[in-house]
């Protein structure tokens, strides 16, 4: 690759600032950019981005690079954030990394980028980016890291912004990284890994949510319709939900379908009309299964749906690649699983690859196959 004027998203933790260094030692000109886009609470115990910012700096010093702050918090607000709560309000449950990957890491950063006089920008992210020699197409490509991946929360990004990126990371294992930081001896080396909602940080979920979501109390019931409890407002539970239900004491003699008397309860269904959340026993509970799912809000990396057949997908960050057929939908398109999926969840991501090659995916909108198949 010749020689060129990289503009890397530092974010202060250990593998952007890796990206610095690769960058750097490939003899291109890097420039580190910091980005503050959450400014509530931001003096708070789980999100202070003025420690971020002097973890990225030190990094910079140490690198020999020069790094600017710049402030994305109104797009972040506008773009990312008011789109979560709309859909925690409606009672689904969004994936903010991917809408925030799509319009703040590599939109609001790569148009600032680009005015610095950018011709790539990197990011700490544990994927690749090819171009296909017989297409001409850029490809989106799974991290060599198995166990570390990001496409699936990368799939939503276009021909225009994959030519404009590099991920350095994405060739190493996590483990080759923090000896590299050990090894060049920067200051994070050992820093922890962010998890948390994109740029917001890792928080008291509920209690973060309740500041900004109407909710409403309601019962809890199983199966049967029998009461077992009462919710706090369905914005706060999540299907497949095991932990915080308030009734790990319920017992249920007559449970069937791998439950059982002390079987744990999980989310099955969230019924928004009568305010009542749905649980049931047993983790491979038929309510927790699902062999098809329609999506929406299809955004494809080569601009364009791939042909309909057989493909994979996730349905969730973390989980193996599912065995699946594409096929076309109203306003979307459609997975059929011959495998049963557990828990899928509308409003996550539902996310399509062709072996390495990460394809796009869309925000799935419901759980049975669309009318007419």
């Amino acid at each position: 690759m010749k020689k060129q004027r990289i503009v890397v998203g530092l974010s202060g933790g250990v593998d952007s600032a890796v990206t610095a260094h690769l960058l750097k030692q490939q003899g291109h000109e890097v420039v580190g950019i910091f980005m503050k886009n959450w400014e509530d609470d931001d003096d708070s115990e789980y999100c202070s981005s003025n420690i971020d910012f002097v973890d990225a700096a030190a990094v910079a010093d140490v690198i020999g690079i020069e790094i600017e702050h710049v402030n994305f918090a109104s797009e972040y607000r506008d773009r990312v954030f008011a789109e979560f709560l709309r859909e925690y309000q409606a009672g689904r449950t969004p994936n903010p990394d991917v809408l925030c990957n799509a319009e703040i890491k590599f939109k609001a950063f790569l148009d600032h980028a680009m005015r610095l006089g950018a011709e790539k920008i990197a990011t700490g992210h544990y994927a690749r980016v090819r171009q296909n020699t017989a297409t001409g197409l850029f490809e989106l490509l799974k991290g060599l890291d198995p166990s570390k991946d990001q496409s699936y929360f990368l799939h939503r990004l276009s021909q225009a912004q994959l030519a404009k990126t590099l991920f350095p990371v994405g060739e190493l294992h996590k483990t080759e990284v923090r000896r590299i930081a050990a090894e060049i001896n920067l200051p994070n080396a050992k820093k922890k890994d962010s998890t948390g909602i994109c740029f917001i940080g890792e928080r008291p979920f509920r209690e973060f949510l309740n500041r900004y979501i109407a909710h409403a109390p309601g019962a809890i019931q199983d199966e049967r319709g029998r009461q077992l409890g009462k919710h706090l407002g369905l914005s706060f539970y999540t299907l497949g939900q095991r932990q915080g239900l308030g009734i790990g004491g319920v017992k249920d003699k007559g449970a069937q379908r791998g439950g059982g008397e002390h079987a744990p309860w999980f989310v099955a269904r969230k019924d928004l009309e009568k305010n009542v959340l749905r649980v049931v026993q047993g983790h491979d509970h038929p309510w927790l299964l699902s062999h098809h799912l329609v999506a929406q809000d299809a955004s494809w990396c080569a601009g364009h749906a791939p042909a309909p057949g057989a493909y994979a997908a996730k349905t969730r960050y973390r989980q193996q690649d599912a065995a699946c057929t594409l096929a076309t939908a109203p306003d979307g398109f459609a997975l059929r699983f011959p495998d049963a999926q557990w828990a899928v969840t509308p409003g996550q991501s539902a996310v399509l690859y062709d072996g390495e090659v990460c394809l796009g995916g869309g925000v799935i909108a419901s759980l049975g196959a669309p009318s007419g198949s």
